[in-house]
């Protein structure tokens, strides 16, 4: 194996819109559990929010001529996969379940934006 191999990726970037960042905290912190990570000042100008689980992070930029990613997605392994999406159901997140891999357990949800997030059962 060459030592220019990848042995993780760091973080996964989805867009928003401008001056949305308190509708992504609901979403990311309040509903995925996930915790917001400070921005570096020189970034933080720049608008967006940073999110992190476990090894898992998550970064929102915003882009000028923001359109949602429908078919390009993040998918996240959940510890707790039930109690994940009972949550968001409770929340009135629409859960689109995808039995079309056999042997796995997984959905698909959408961010506020309209960004496709696939969730994993562990």
């Amino acid at each position: 194996m060459s030592k220019l191999s990848f042995i993780a990726i760091d973080h996964v970037q989805l867009a928003m819109p401008a001056g949305a960042e308190e509708t992504a905290r609901r979403f990311y912190r309040d509903l995925l559990g996930m915790v917001e990570l400070p921005k570096p000042e020189a970034l933080a100008m720049r608008g967006g929010c940073w999110f992190e689980s476990g090894k898992v992070q998550l970064h929102l930029g915003v882009e000028a001529d923001f359109r949602p990613a429908k078919k390009a997605h993040p998918a996240l392994r959940c510890g707790d996969y039930d109690q994940l999406i009972s949550s968001l159901r409770g929340a009135g997140v629409e859960i689109v379940d995808d039995d079309s891999i056999p042997g796995i357990r997984r959905c698909h949800v959408s961010d506020p934006f309209g960004n496709r997030i696939e969730l994993i059962s562990s």
